[in-house]
């Protein structure tokens, strides 16, 4: 990605941008506001801006557009995921969902992913590089826009892991908080994270009032090596130190993710040493069967084990649930989502699929 992109400048940065152009600084809020509060695509539709300026600006300062390629919605509930393409071709996927508060968009932060989960799609075919802010928040104003919903919540846990795009989550983060543009409430935005837990402390020390979900998905080091290889530079001990200092420096709760998988981390025994890493902790834990994945060969834990598991965790005081799969028959649950639409998917499905 070479030189600018308009989408992705926060406020202070566009008044720069258009002090640098000899123009003055209020030009910047005028342009932001068009971007992120009436969601223009062109600088054409800035009727307020001198033509002159808007010229200037389409050949100096780009819009990158995001632009919907494909919709499935789901047969089950309320679920759509959007296939999205963006400037140069690549692809993405975000899911909408609907909760009895309001509209909850599952967007992505990288094309594709490096963190090589066993339980993922997003990883088969590795990161092709990180997404701009501008490209995260067009996801929320395309979906908006074709979808004709007001999106309510964010969650950062589609293609990617939002910590190894660390500056463009704080932009993104920045842009969609600002009151001169979507101002949306950051208490209503969770981000996910396998466990970079330097990022995690340097997140925990700007206490930006997100939801912090931790990818979990083991109750010790053994199995989360099998599961996830971030696990063989991060130990759990290490991990709990640093959801520990997270807790303590926000007074905010954390959200462990677990994937149950049949046979692989969803003993009884593996509930109890669960608890014994948490407890004490101001968390909850999302209990979650995995979902199916075609080139992934685990198996979502049965209804028992599921049951038992969490009665565990329960006996042991540990906040914890089972996640409410949304869209999993369009393979738009967790874990489930890629770089690019798996062809044939509609036809393996009882979800729709449209253009």
């Amino acid at each position: 990605m070479e030189g600018l992109d308009g989408f992705s400048l926060t406020l202070a940065q566009w008044q720069e941008q258009l002090k640098a152009m000899g123009e003055k600084a209020f030009r910047g809020r005028q342009i932001f506001e068009w971007l992120h509060r009436e969601k223009a695509v062109s600088y054409d539709q800035m009727t307020n801006l001198p033509l002159k300026l808007r010229e200037r600006l389409s050949r100096e300062v780009p819009l990158h557009l995001v632009r919907q390629e494909l919709v499935q919605r789901s047969a089950k509930d309320e679920t759509q995921k959007f296939l999205m393409t963006l400037w140069d071709h690549e692809q993405i996927e975000t899911v909408l969902m609907k909760y009895h508060y309001g509209y909850s968009l599952c967007i992505s932060s990288q094309v594709g992913c490096r963190m090589g989960c066993k339980f993922c799609a997003s990883t088969l075919s590795g990161k092709k590089r990180d997404l701009m802010s501008g490209e995260m928040l067009q996801q929320i104003y395309e979906v908006e826009r074709v979808a004709g919903v007001k999106v309510s919540h964010v969650v950062i846990m589609g293609c990617g892991e939002p910590f190894d795009n660390y500056d463009a989550l704080l932009q993104f983060l920045e842009i969609i908080h600002d009151p001169a543009g979507k101002n949306l409430s950051l208490r209503n935005i969770t981000v996910s994270t396998c466990g970079l837990v330097e990022r995690m402390r340097q997140f925990a020390d700007l206490d930006t009032g997100v939801t912090l979900a931790v990818s979990l998905h083991a109750p010790n080091d053994v199995i989360r090596k099998t599961l996830m290889p971030v696990a063989y530079q991060v130990t759990m001990e290490e991990l709990m130190e640093a959801c520990r200092y997270y807790t303590d420096k926000t007074h905010r709760r954390i959200t462990f993710e677990y994937a149950l998988a049949q046979g692989v981390n969803d003993s009884v025994e593996h509930a109890v040493e669960l608890a014994k890493n948490l407890r004490g902790m101001l968390c909850h834990v999302n209990l979650i069967p995995v979902n199916p994945v075609a080139e992934r060969s685990l198996s979502a834990s049965d209804n028992d084990r599921v049951k038992r598991f969490l009665a565990v965790l329960e006996r042991e005081h540990i906040p914890a649930t089972v996640r409410r799969e949304m869209g999993r028959d369009i393979d738009a649950a967790c874990g489930q989502l890629r770089r690019r639409y798996e062809k044939g998917a509609e036809n393996n499905h009882e979800g729709s699929s449209e253009v």
